[in-house]
């Protein structure tokens, strides 16, 4: 099939110890781990989706933006979820990346929103986010950690 990508955000959210936010999605079959990220609404600009997809997913209100990456990065669905996934509307997603530090205490990060995608979280190295993340998007996640690897050095 001859389908887009999906144009979408995500957001590497770090803690004060520089650990990466990463949570479970709770609609799966299989354990998924993945940072935020979401659909860019029509006219909106990619900064203010990454916002507002972290305020929707983790009811996140004190982030500071770090950094934007400079590139679009990709990836492409398995061919069995090609035309299933992302109500079939598209091959993969295009994602614009955001560094953004938590700016306020982690007693704000709250999965029980008004559309809760994950239902666990926790601060992980690079390493640990790579290795929990779902196979066919290990390569993109690489990719992004290591765009953003310089914020990532010890404070």
């Amino acid at each position: 099939m001859d389908l887009p990508y999906r144009p979408c955000v995500g957001i590497m959210l770090l803690n004060a110890d520089n650990k990466i936010f990463i949570a479970r999605r709770r609609d799966q079959s299989v354990e998924a781990w993945q940072m935020p990220q979401g659909g860019i609404d029509k006219g909106e600009e990619a900064l203010d989706a990454a916002f507002r997809e972290l305020r929707e997913e983790t009811s996140v209100q004190t982030a500071k933006l770090l950094e934007e990456a400079d590139r679009w990065f990709t990836y492409d669905l398995p061919e069995p979820l090609i035309g299933v996934a992302l109500k079939g509307k598209f091959r993969g997603q295009k994602q614009r990346w955001f560094a953004m530090r938590l700016s306020g205490s982690e007693s704000e990060i709250d999965l029980d929103t008004d559309d809760p995608e994950f239902d666990a979280w926790q601060g992980a190295t690079p390493a640990e986010v790579i290795d929990m993340i779902v196979p066919f998007k290990k390569p993109l996640y690489e990719e992004v950690t290591a765009a953003f690897a310089h914020l990532l050095e010890a404070r």
